[in-house]
């Protein structure tokens, strides 16, 4: 097995057991979703992904670990998606989850793969769109989760 496999064996069992210790939280009766609830969620599907890893790796060829010819790290272009989060970070409690997200989504996808046309363009804020809207709906409709609101917008 390869780093990958052992890092998702290792992410496997860290999930499981920490899976296990939320069987352990009591539940209120009063309320219809328990402490545990998003833990128990976000710990399946890190435990799916982890064991989808391990199968890859197993099942998949020993791939090199070398760049491919022609190819550099872009380590200016790592600096620049995490400068783009920090930002993202910063403007959330100014400019509320559905403006920040949308202009953070737009914009990384801008700097991961630049617009050549206008219809380049018009992906990149569909795509912006299409995500901030889904992820409002799961969290503040579905699952109830209040999402941040704007101080400057009140949205």
């Amino acid at each position: 097995m390869s780093r990958d496999g052992f890092a998702g064996l290792a992410i496997l069992v860290a999930s499981l057991v920490l899976f296990a210790l939320t069987l352990d939280l009591k539940d209120n009766p009063m309320v219809p979703v328990g402490p545990g609830f998003y833990p128990r969620v976000v710990l399946a599907i890190t435990a799916l992904l982890a064991l989808g890893l391990v199968v890859v790796d197993v099942l998949g060829r020993k791939k090199s670990l070398r760049k491919p010819p022609g190819q550099e790290f872009n380590y200016r272009l790592v600096a620049l998606s995490f400068g783009v989060f920090a930002l993202y970070a910063i403007a959330l409690p100014w400019l509320g989850f559905r403006l920040a997200t949308f202009a953070f989504v737009g914009g990384t996808n801008a700097l991961l793969d630049p617009p050549r046309d206008v219809k380049g363009w018009l992906r990149a804020l569909v795509i912006a769109l299409v995500t901030t809207l889904v992820t409002w709906l799961v969290f503040e409709r579905w699952l109830s989760v209040l999402l941040p609101r704007g101080r400057w917008t009140g949205f």
